[in-house]
């Protein structure tokens, strides 16, 4: 991973608000060479889909022109993401149904894009980011190389707007040692456990003991579930 990645991944996964939140991940999107980055939030459980969240740099006059025209209603991505958490692309087929709104993308400069949602189960929120540019079509290869990052991202934006409300399930964390968590925030950094036994000047074995230890008890199946469980829970 390239330090800067490493170095934003850290500071979203201690970022406790949205607020502080969003102009990290608008930075990380810049640097992988977007020009527009949003978060929403929506919930898919109502009968009427409302937004209950929405920040993004795209132009105003976008941003009027799609609540003007209800294009929230009409909008594939929102409708891919409420029910899918597999990243989806901008493209004119995608569109095929809302012709008027994939024209609106293309004179406004939003050529290109995907977005990456989050279903937390226990606010029955959907939290989507969508990155955006004006140039170059994203390739499968970026796609691959971006997609976790997003993904975690994703779920810890969801968590972080749960917090927010005045009804959201408090749920018993399990218990972690000190080692366990100081292993588990090197391990959100994207230290390997041969990294992290020279840090803490451990056996690489033991770092792997203390990982499997996490793993257990938050009932996930890897590390990287671990690390995106912990931050979606508050541990770190």
């Amino acid at each position: 991973m390239e330090t800067w990645k490493e170095s934003q991944l850290k500071q979203l996964t201690f970022a406790k608000g949205i607020d502080t939140a969003y102009p990290i991940l608008l930075r990380f999107a810049e640097n992988l060479g977007f020009n527009f980055f949003a978060i929403s939030v929506t919930s898919p459980r109502q009968v009427t889909k409302t937004n209950a969240l929405q920040i993004n740099n795209y132009p105003t006059q976008w941003n009027e022109q799609y609540e003007q025209l209800h294009y929230s209603e009409v909008d594939p991505v929102i409708a891919h993401c409420n029910h899918s958490m597999m990243p989806v692309i901008w493209n004119e087929a995608l569109f095929s149904n809302a012709p008027r709104l994939w024209q609106g993308l293309q004179e406004q400069g939003l050529q290109h894009g995907w977005s990456q949602s989050f279903h937390h189960e226990a606010s029955g929120f959907c939290s989507i980011l969508s990155l955006a540019r004006k140039h170059c079509p994203i390739s499968p290869l970026e796609l691959y190389e971006h997609f976790g990052y997003i993904f975690y991202a994703a779920s810890h934006l969801s968590e972080l707007f749960a917090r927010t409300l005045p009804m959201a399930a408090k749920t018993r964390q399990p218990h972690l040692s000190s080692r366990e968590l100081e292993i588990l925030q090197l391990s959100a950094g994207g230290k390997t456990a041969y990294e992290i036994s020279k840090i803490l000047s451990l056996s690489e074995r033991t770092v792997n003991y203390h990982v499997q230890n996490v793993i257990e008890k938050l009932n996930v199946c890897n590390k990287i579930s671990a690390v995106i469980a912990a931050a979606r829970a508050g541990i770190i």
